[in-house]
């Protein structure tokens, strides 16, 4: 399932932006970050997917969410200016930004090559 982070849990499970300048992944799997508010159509559309694709790559991806109207320090960190912004979070090398809802296929096109995870291996 999707967990919600917080400024806390952020920079304990992803990335310590306080203390780091260059990026520095702190989790053990791959993740995806969905930076989304509740009031936001497209935002609607992307959750139930991102919750289907966190069982399908269940112990290969995390699937993260950040609200930001709770966690505007975070919006802010990452330069968030639309929503959704979804985060992809390769174990090794640079995370990479996607806006919009994206559909199904495409995330798992983008996990599969960017992540370099499969529901095979």
């Amino acid at each position: 399932m999707t967990e919600h982070l917080t400024k806390q849990t952020f920079v304990e499970k992803v990335f310590d932006y306080e203390k780091n300048k260059e990026w520095k992944f702190e989790g053990e799997l791959p993740c995806i970050i969905d930076f989304w508010a509740p009031w936001c159509g497209p935002c609607k559309v992307v959750g139930p997917v991102l919750d289907e694709l966190s069982k399908e790559y269940e112990g290969k991806v995390n699937v993260y969410k950040v609200n930001t109207d709770e966690e505007q320090e975070l919006g802010g960190a990452f330069g968030i200016r639309s929503i959704p912004s979804i985060l992809f979070v390769p174990k090794e090398g640079q995370p990479k930004m996607s806006v919009g809802a994206l559909p199904k296929e495409t995330l798992k096109k983008v996990i599969e090559e960017e992540l370099l995870v499969s529901t095979n291996n």
